[in-house]
């Protein structure tokens, strides 16, 4: 099982309570789609018990701090794009600040699964045979809610309100 969040923008708590959940279910890997934001949440993430991979967003402060202590961790930083194949599955990991490139992704066939964030508004859509998941914002601050997605190869995508 694959779990995904995206925007936690510091918020501790939701960071600590997404963790949470993915040690609880077992998740293997965890995508995280971008707006981590500041290097000091590392604190929280150390304590996954999974994988993780991450890319930037658009509003990520000091991406050379940020990336050298999520290595420090283990993390993998993909930069601004992540390419990955994870449990028989390619799949693109973008932010998504711009609509044509996400919706060029999904279409392309190149990918069984894009994975994008910075709207906030938690989605699961199927284009031609691609899977495109927002798993909305961990931080819940424009929503109010607090999301993020668990991606089962045979079951499908539940978004999960943490």
């Amino acid at each position: 099982m694959i779990g995904i969040m995206s925007d936690s923008h510091d918020n501790m708590d939701a960071i600590k309570a997404a963790v949470e959940l993915f040690n609880k279910k077992k998740v293997k890997t965890v995508l995280h789609a971008g707006d981590i934001i500041s290097p000091f949440t590392v604190s929280a993430f150390s304590k996954l018990e999974a994988d993780l991979y991450f890319i930037f967003g658009n509003n990520d402060g000091d991406k050379l701090l940020l990336k050298q202590k999520f290595e420090e961790i283990g993390a993998e930083c993909c930069g601004e794009f992540g390419d990955l194949e994870i449990e028989g599955m390619r799949i693109a990991l973008i932010h998504g600040i711009y609509e044509a490139p996400v919706d060029a992704l999904a279409e392309s066939g190149d990918f069984d699964v894009v994975i994008r964030g910075h709207t906030h508004h938690a989605g699961v859509t199927e284009i031609n045979d691609t899977l495109l998941i927002n798993p909305g914002e961990t931080a819940g601050v424009l929503t109010g809610k607090r999301t993020v997605a668990l991606l089962d190869p045979e079951l499908g995508v539940e978004i999960v309100e943490i």
